[in-house]
């Protein structure tokens, strides 16, 4: 913590920005505090059964909702076969989740290509068939000959829309002083995706819906009060001032639920936009003849991480995941932390057939790390053991208990380098 006042830590920006401003009783500093520092109850059993909740009264009566081990958990005794259960857990989570349609393997178009870093760096753009073009790059150590293991690196949200793949790398050694600050407070001044590379791996880092590139954009949008956005703001010559970014990502985290709300009228889910795009740079990357597709990771940080739980979790071409701080339980959510998270973290119905984790669980037996923060403000230390728990013995039931490690690390939301080494290791045990 650097205040007493929690929404002065920069590392709450994922929260702060994105939902602050939509909900207006959250920007009561004299009430701020008495909801983030709340702790839930306690039942026998030791599930969470709040009287006080952050929806009040409701919130033990929500959570007696959620079975104790729903009818698509692996942990359900009447699932023997692995096989039939993840056939039919799988195509369950498919529905729910409502991924659109991806249409065929998109042309590549190599924009620019160089070495940085001692990286060999391209930078590429695709065109998919709704909205602006993909920005994205591959970096891969140089000189390289023989395919490599890849990952797809999953960028953050952070409440940072205004940019995308470019808060995980370094392409220069200039560098947005946004940027700058946010790799330094939650990546311990790193740009991940470079120091993996250099380890021996491709590594592909894309634009995903509604940022960096892909983000909504003023001019297209109508119908909307702008607020602070004034026609200065919109005509800006030079768009990436710090000033303006930071007034878009305000903007962008209060225009969250207006997107939601159209995606689920358009009969999808922000996961299933989500993991449509994931899985189409996943198809660009499986299909460079510089890469080895059976060994192919991806791993992210807090909205990476929470990719990571529906592309590791749904997609098997992914055979070692890594899903740094987004991890917990429903009941968390419920009771606890929903104000804490991005609308992209919900799929409508599908906790009557799986707990959270158990999403990132449909992969079992494939190796899977999920890197976790005591002091992590966006969810209930507890929770995070209790999801411990149900992977674990999902992992245990299929007899692949040395395929799953759960590791807890002192701090606050980030992905600092001891972290970074853990997952690079594991990367390198299970790709390598």
């Amino acid at each position: 913590m650097t205040s007493g006042n929690p929404w002065d830590n920069g590392r709450r920006d994922f929260f702060k920005t994105s939902f602050a401003a939509a909900i207006p009783f959250l920007m009561n500093e004299d009430l701020m505090p008495d909801i983030i520092s709340s702790e839930p109850t306690f039942s026998s059993d030791g599930s969470m059964a709040a009287q006080k909740s952050i929806i009040g009264g409701y919130g033990a009566w929500a959570a007696s909702l959620l079975k104790p081990v729903p009818s698509l958990s692996y942990r359900n005794p009447k699932w023997k076969d692995i096989k039939g259960w993840h056939n039919e857990a799988l195509a369950k989570a498919k529905e729910l989740i409502a991924s659109p349609e991806r249409g065929g393997l998109p042309q590549v178009n190599l924009e620019k290509k160089y070495i940085y870093d001692g990286l060999e760096i391209e930078e590429l753009w695709w065109q998919l068939p709704y909205g602006r073009a993909t920005r994205a790059v591959l970096l891969k150590p140089q000189g390289a000959t023989k395919p490599l293991p890849a990952i797809l690196a999953l960028h953050d949200h952070g409440g940072k829309k205004y940019f995308g793949y470019r808060k995980i790398v370094k392409t220069s050694d200039e560098q947005h002083p946004l940027l700058k600050d946010h790799q330094a407070t939650d990546y311990g001044g790193k740009a991940w995706a470079n120091e993996v590379a250099k380890r021996g791996y491709a590594v592909l880092v894309h634009d995903t819906f509604t940022f960096g590139s892909r983000r909504v954009y003023y001019e297209d949008v109508h119908g909307l009060d702008w607020g602070e956005l004034n026609v200065t703001n919109k005509t800006d010559e030079n768009p990436e001032d710090s000033e303006h970014v930071e007034i878009y990502n305000r903007w962008s985290g209060a225009h969250e639920h207006v997107m939601s709300k159209s995606l689920f009228c358009a009969g999808t889910t922000w996961p299933g936009v989500f993991l449509s795009e994931d899985q189409t740079a996943l198809d660009i990357l499986a299909s460079r003849k510089d890469i080895d597709p059976e060994r192919i990771g991806c791993g992210g940080l807090s909205g990476g991480g929470l990719r990571t739980v529906y592309l590791g979790g749904l997609d098997p071409r992914i055979k070692c995941a890594v899903c740094v701080g987004f991890m917990t339980t429903w009941a968390d959510l419920i009771l606890t932390k929903s104000f804490t998270h991005t609308w992209m973290t919900y799929t409508p119905l599908l906790p009557q057939y799986l707990d959270f984790p158990e999403i990132l669980g449909l992969r079992v037996p494939l190796p899977t790390l999920v890197q976790n923060n005591n002091q992590d403000e966006l969810y209930t230390l507890s929770e995070m053991k209790r999801a411990d728990v149900v992977l674990g013995e999902v992992y245990k039931k299929a007899g692949a208990s040395d395929k799953y490690l759960a590791k807890f690390y002192d701090g606050e939301h980030k992905f600092d380098t001891q972290m970074q080494a853990d997952a690079f290791n594991w990367f390198d045990k299970w790709l390598k």
